[in-house]
Parts: structure tokens; C-alpha cells; sequence
């Protein structure tokens, strides 16, 4: 299933410290980053001086970039936007150094209570700069279904991309955060299928809200995973763990053959080990 696919992931999961992520995705067998931090600095705060030694180690090691995992969005929809914009025109640039035509992006966080529909236009006069911007400089938005944001749900998300879609503006489909808010993910998959271009791996049961390995909760993964190799997705599956909380974490025996892991290694080992049994 899938076969065609390519795995990657949010390696800042794995260490703080770039060459301790590098370590374990080579062991993997994975060869692509969604590039969200290291070395204790957020994609957006580098400079592009420090993406190009940090793309030369990375490349010295056959790691590459599957996209940026940039906060792009991810402010209040009422904080100022100029500031932000500035800092997204950053990312852009950052992309171009990394050679990933893929940013991930959010539709802004909505005042706790308030009707989101309310920011509707301020949501959409924004997201439009954005892919105006994005279109000008032959780079892909992919917006993420984050919880809290405007399009934190799937009705929200198709909205969007109703609007929107287009060659520089597609989906992101994230499991766990539609189980987190209360969206059936099968529901949301048949309603916005059309504009998944990306996937992240990630599964959380619908009770608590926990994050667990896909296919332990009520995301539904394989059934769409199998739904998408039907389809003949050909794209990415990213995997984002937020495992370190895990129950299973507390009494796993944290060895490989060749050494000890830490918290972060384990996690995401068994996030990779879950995905790998689904797509067998």
C-alpha cells in the first residue's frame, strides 16, 4: 500500500540538536526532514546565511526537505499581520535555499469563544496575500487543520479551499487534530479529498484527546491511507508523533541493538515502526 509514497517527518521530535536527529533518521532508512527546528531555533528564526550551512550538513548526509513546517499563520487572528508577513516573505526565501516548494502554513487562531466565521473575511483577506505572494514566487502553501485556528475543521477547511485552491495552495490532512476537535476524519477525508496534496502521521483517541501511534485511535489512518493508495496519492507522509507524553513511553525498555535512546529516539521509533505495520 502506498508504495509510491515518501516518508519524512517533524525530526525535532527526535533531539533538539540537528546531528542527533540526523543519527536516527539515518538509521531509519529516511532520507527527508518537514523542517520545523533544530538546534533549539525555529525554521523562521534562522538566517539565510545559517540555512545554507545547515542545508550543507544536511545534504552531506542525503537529508533533504520535504517542507518547511513554518508557524506561518499560526499568530492570533487579531495580532498585527504586517509584522508576520515579513516573516513569511523569510520563509519563502528559506524554501527557495532548501529547494522544497512546500510551506506549511494556518489559517490564524480565533479569540477563545468567539464564532470564527466572525474573522471570516480577516481569514480570508490575509490567506489571500499570502498565496498572491506565494504565486509570485513559485512556492506551495499547504494549510494545516491546527486546532483553534479558522480552519480547524473540515466545513471551515473547504471553505478555504473553495476560495482558494490552486497550483500554490493545497491541503495538509491532519489526523489527530480533526480527532482533537470533534471531526469525524473519515467525513472530513470525502470533503476535501480533491486538495490533499500532504499527510501527516499522526493519530489521537477522541475520549482524551491523547496522541497515540497511527492506527491506535480514532483517526481512521488506515482506512484512509487505504482510501489515498486507491486515488493514487503519490506525495508525502510526514510523521508527526507527539509522543513524548505517551503512556507506552513509561515502561518501554529504550534499547536498540546498537544503543540506548532517549525519550524523543523511542517515540519516534515507534511512530515510524506504527506506520511501517500499516503500510505492509
Amino acid at each position: 500500500m502506498l508504495k509510491n509514497t515518501i516518508i519524512t517527518g517533524f525530526a525535532d521530535e527526535i533531539h533538539t540538536e540537528i546531528k542527533v536527529q540526523v543519527k536516527l533518521l539515518q538509521e531509519l532508512g529516511i532520507k527527508f526532514i518537514e523542517f520545523r527546528s533544530a538546534n533549539g531555533k525555529n525554521v523562521a528564526d534562522y538566517s539565510l546565511e545559517e540555512i545554507k550551512e545547515l542545508k550543507k550538513y544536511l545534504w552531506e548526509n542525503d537529508i533533504h526537505i520535504s517542507a518547511i513546517g513554518s508557524p506561518i499563520g499560526k499568530i492570533k487572528i487579531t495580532d498585527e499581520f504586517e509584522p508576520h508577513f515579513e516573516v513569511y516573505k523569510k520563509v519563502v526565501e528559506i524554501a527557495k535555499l532548501f529547494e522544497t516548494p512546500y510551506i506549511r502554513m494556518f489559517s490564524f487562531y480565533i479569540p477563545k469563544g468567539e464564532y470564527p466565521e466572525t474573522y471570516h473575511n480577516e481569514v480570508f483577506d490575509r490567506t489571500k496575500r499570502m498565496i498572491d505572494y506565494a504565486k509570485k514566487h513559485n512556492v506551495i502553501l499547504l494549510h494545516e487543520n491546527e486546532k483553534d485556528i479558522y480552519g480547524d475543521i473540515a466545513p471551515r477547511c473547504f471553505n478555504l479551499f473553495k476560495e482558494f485552491y490552486c497550483d500554490n495552495f493545497k491541503c495538509t490532512f491532519d489526523f489527530a487534530n480533526f480527532v482533537q476537535c470533534g471531526q469525524d476524519t473519515i467525513k472530513a477525508y470525502e470533503q476535501l479529498k480533491p486538495y490533499i496534496e500532504y499527510i501527516h502521521i499522526k493519530d489521537a483517541v477522541s475520549d482524551t484527546g491523547e496522541v497515540v501511534p497511527a492506527g491506535e485511535g480514532d483517526g481512521n489512518v488506515l482506512e484512509i491511507l487505504k482510501e489515498l493508495d486507491k486515488s493514487g496519492y503519490r506525495g508525502f507522509l510526514s510523521l508527526e508523533p507527539h509522543l513524548a507524553e505517551f503512556a507506552a513511553l513509561k515502561s518501554l525498555e529504550k534499547n536498540s541493538k546498537q544503543r540506548t535512546l532517549t525519550d524523543g529516539e523511542a517515540a519516534y521509533q515507534i511512530a515510524y515502526r506504527a506506520l511501517e505495520k500499516i503500510l505492509l
